[in-house]
């Protein structure tokens, strides 16, 4: 008796390779909240980045497959890359470098290529004339590009891109937290902030986050009584010079390093400050709303067009308007309320993760009739 295969019934699942390099939480906690949104619609999902990305970020518990490929553009790595995507419908890389090493191994066939441009390199000189040339070799291969915020939607525009869209990513909701008072309290404790205000800053510990004018602004507090205290979460190559600067000039500040405890570290704070020189859709500002923490920013990139009237804006590299602004606020409690309202009226606006995964996988359905 021969065996005869059983007839298929229905469409075969929607394939698709989401591309990391690993250099961006952002992107990374992106990913991964489109990863099980994708999943959970019926759709194959393979995740390419670097091993110490699924550590950090469970693309398997997502219910993705995921591949390790390292953060390099060498001919074994994009060997790798090509494998992976031999028999994808749609390829999506997330953020240039990923996008770069896509572009390669995708190089003669005809699957659609999808790029999400989450942030900007501010380099300068010789490599930022490479990443140039990036950017317009990137943007001209993907059938479509989509840009966090505006500013990226018309670079890419002027790089060449046939299609460019604005797609703003939802705050992935495992970051969301809802404080217990005790909690709260444990936690100023641990800091040494007992009936003194708490600022929290999120973020790399690099030159363009804007930490050094950040310790300029924290030098004009010092006549507010009670004084209050900075702290500065993360890691990164400015952390010893910043160290010496907080020590020399005897500044109100911490570096308390890498953490994963940010939802309990804003529920905590009394205002939150991001001081960067560029953000498309900074991951703290998201979460600052979101959680009805005021928020001081820089007005640049995409921030003001993410946090509306729900943030203080100041300009980059000002530490008196940084300065003055934070000292207000920290002695107006009315006025930190209303922000604190106004914040949580404009985190409402934003799309949801439901909202992400659908207009996301109707681009895909678009690409592939």
């Amino acid at each position: 008796m021969s065996s005869t295969p059983a007839p298929s019934h229905g469409p075969a699942p929607l394939r698709t390779v989401q591309v990391l390099g690993g250099g961006s939480a952002g992107s990374s906690a992106h990913v991964r909240s489109l990863a099980s949104g994708l999943v959970a619609r019926g759709v194959r999902v393979t995740v390419c980045a670097p091993e110490e990305v699924e550590h950090a970020y469970d693309f398997n518990g997502a219910g993705a497959a995921f591949l390790p490929v390292p953060r390099r553009s060498d001919p074994a790595a994009v060997a790798l890359l090509r494998a992976a995507c031999a028999s994808a419908d749609v390829v999506h890389a997330h953020g240039l470098h990923a996008a770069t090493r896509t572009a390669m191994a995708l190089r003669g066939r005809e699957v659609p290529f999808v790029f999400t441009w989450h942030s900007r390199s501010l380099a300068e000189g010789a490599r930022a004339q490479v990443l140039r040339l990036m950017e317009r070799r990137v943007t001209r291969a993907s059938a479509v590009v989509l840009g966090v915020c505006s500013e990226l939607v018309d670079r890419a525009r002027r790089r060449g891109a046939r299609d460019a869209r604005l797609t703003p990513v939802s705050v992935p909701a495992p970051r969301r937290f809802v404080p217990e008072k005790a909690h709260t309290e444990k936690s100023r404790a641990e800091l040494g902030v007992v009936g003194r205000p708490l600022v929290v800053a999120v973020g790399s510990l690099e030159s363009h986050r804007g930490y050094s004018f950040l310790l300029d602004a924290a030098a004009t507090w010092r006549d507010l009584d009670p004084l209050p205290l900075l702290v500065i979460a993360g890691e990164g190559p400015e952390r010893a010079a910043l160290q010496r600067r907080i020590e020399a000039e005897n500044l109100p500040v911490r570096l308390i390093g890498s953490r994963d405890d940010v939802p309990q570290l804003l529920a905590a704070a009394d205002l939150a400050v991001l001081p960067s020189r560029w953000e498309a859709r900074a991951l703290l500002a998201q979460e600052a709303l979101h959680a009805g923490v005021p928020l001081v920013a820089t007005a640049v990139g995409g921030t003001p067009e993410l946090v509306g009237d729900g943030a203080e804006l100041v300009p980059y590299g000002d530490a008196w308007a940084l300065g003055e602004a934070v000292a207000h606020l920290l002695i107006d409690p009315a006025r930190r309320r209303d922000l604190a309202a106004a914040g949580r009226a404009q985190a409402a606006t934003w799309p949801t993760e439901d909202d992400t995964v659908a207009q996301t996988l109707s681009l895909y359905d678009e690409l592939t009739q």
